[in-house]
């Protein structure tokens, strides 16, 4: 298609596209503020959905019975003794002393001259590798493991202790002194008769160049000296006294001695110095989620806000409007949970969230009088949990009324999925559109064309009828007047 009409001499690309755009530019702007405004609320409700969301998990984490049964226990040496409480245990504050600390055993069995030049082989038999267990009487724990010519050497005999007492607990590795290379057991449980001994029941004749493995029993007393055999560490029992009385502990981590509290014993205290226990209601926790709670809610006001209010630029200028002004759903959901947060509830000191230091600011959002906070946590404890926790209490029933914005099918998935095919509207729209003024531009340029060949037909006859009148007789003798 030319751009120039040949026989009218029009701009006729110019022409088309003018015309072209001019009827694309109307439709064209209105589908373009449709489709930002639609992404902007598109936007502006998924921030809305998750600031909602983001508040019910506080309210769900504030709706929690164990959070006000919960305790806080402290060590006034927590380097020495750690300490943690669950809510069976009671108020209280103790004395603690810690005399011993429960141990493992650990054993050196005897020096075995080894090198890699030559290596030691053991005589094929069984090791029968015992754990006592304190009782009345006291008992032992028993594995077995097997060498023959497979595992003879001292790493092979290493390898099958760590295979055959993982369940036990009780591992090996090979330690080389001034005497020879040693295997050394290590027993993974403490308390006082845990002691490791190894027998050898079972062993064959020994054959040139091996070496008996009776040189590996140990009674996990007799310690010796020099390359003999030699306790390491003996298991023992940790023995504390808590306020004056003994208490003796297979481990470390004591349960039970005080209801409800776990001592986790870390070193010894100082004679004559004991440490001091204490043992409360968790009020830091409670009012961590306290704020925690006042904070998500402080953000869900905030998008809200954000998203509705108009504010001004200057005069005679446009004002910035927010994605959500004047929405239906967003001011429904404000009043909703304002009225919720306003309702009393019971006759004791703690009706509202004003009478524990919680008030709301002119913008809307919470704010907590920390003192008051800290005097309803000291003196009205107990009523905390009625009024924030239950069925009736205040965080069930604002979840109650968020439930059907948030919730599967609910009113913010549906507002969604009804802006989502407002923009696939637009898509169709913006196809048909292109479409249209496609066919638009073809048949212009048809009838312009047309009338560009039309033009160029009748410049054409008008020539040939201006050269036939000039050749006419009187024309002729007009000319030579």
């Amino acid at each position: 298609m030319a751009d120039v009409g040949i026989g009218s001499g029009i701009n006729i690309g110019s022409i088309v596209s003018s015309m072209v755009a001019a009827e694309r530019a109307p439709k064209e702007t209105q589908l373009a503020k449709l489709e930002k405004k639609t992404t902007t609320q598109i936007t502006a409700v998924g921030a809305m959905k998750s600031a909602i969301s983001d508040f019910q998990t506080a309210l769900g984490s504030l709706n929690k019975a164990g959070l006000f049964l919960a305790r806080s226990a402290s060590s006034s040496k927590s380097d020495l003794v750690g300490v943690t409480a669950n809510t069976t245990a009671g108020a209280g504050s103790y004395q603690v002393e810690v005399k011993t600390l429960a141990t493992n055993s650990k054993v050196a069995l005897a020096a075995i001259p080894s090198t890699a030049e030559a290596p030691v082989a053991f005589a094929s038999g069984t090791l029968a590798i015992s754990l006592g267990v304190p009782g009345d009487p006291p008992t032992k724990e028993t594995f077995s493991v097997t060498v023959d010519e497979s595992n003879n050497s001292l790493a092979g005999v290493r390898d099958a202790i760590n295979e055959a007492g993982k369940e036990k607990g009780v591992s090996a590795t090979i330690v080389t002194d001034e005497f020879g290379s040693r295997l050394v057991l290590t027993s993974s449980k403490t308390g006082a008769g845990r002691d490791i001994s190894v027998a050898v029941p079972d062993e064959v004749a020994v054959q040139t160049g091996q070496t008996a493995l009776s040189s590996l029993a140990f009674d996990g007393t007799a310690s010796s000296t020099g390359s003999g055999a030699r306790v390491l560490s003996q298991a023992q029992s940790a023995e504390l006294y808590i306020d004056g009385l003994k208490v003796v502990s297979e481990t470390n981590k004591v349960d039970g001695a005080i209801d409800g509290v776990t001592l986790d014993l870390k070193a010894k205290t100082a004679a004559n110095e004991p440490l001091t226990v204490n043992v409360s209601e968790d009020k830091a926790g409670v009012k961590k989620q306290v704020q925690s709670f006042v904070d998500a809610y402080n953000k869900l006001i905030g998008v809200i806000n954000s998203q509705t209010k108009v504010t001004s630029v200057g005069d005679g200028k446009t004002p910035v409007t927010g994605a959500l002004v004047g929405d239906a759903t967003a001011r429904t959901l404000l009043g909703t949970i304002r009225n919720e947060l306003v309702n009393t509830q019971g006759g004791g000191a703690i009706r509202v969230l004003a009478d524990m230091g919680i008030t709301t600011q002119k913008d809307g959002t919470l704010a907590i009088d920390s003192a008051k906070l800290d005097k309803t946590l000291a003196g009205n404890f107990e009523q905390l949990s009625g009024f924030f926790t239950g069925d009736t209490g205040l965080a069930a029933r604002l979840d109650a009324k968020l439930k059907p914005y948030t919730e599967t099918g609910g009113i913010l998935e549906q507002r969604n999925k009804a802006m989502t095919e407002t923009i696939t509207k637009i898509d169709k729209q913006k196809e048909d559109l292109d479409r249209r003024i496609t066919s638009l531009q073809e048949r212009l340029y048809k009838q312009f064309n047309a009338m560009d060949t039309l033009v160029g037909r009748l410049s054409n006859t008008s020539a040939s009828l201006l050269a036939s009148l000039e050749n006419l007789p009187w024309a002729a003798n007009n000319s030579k007047k």
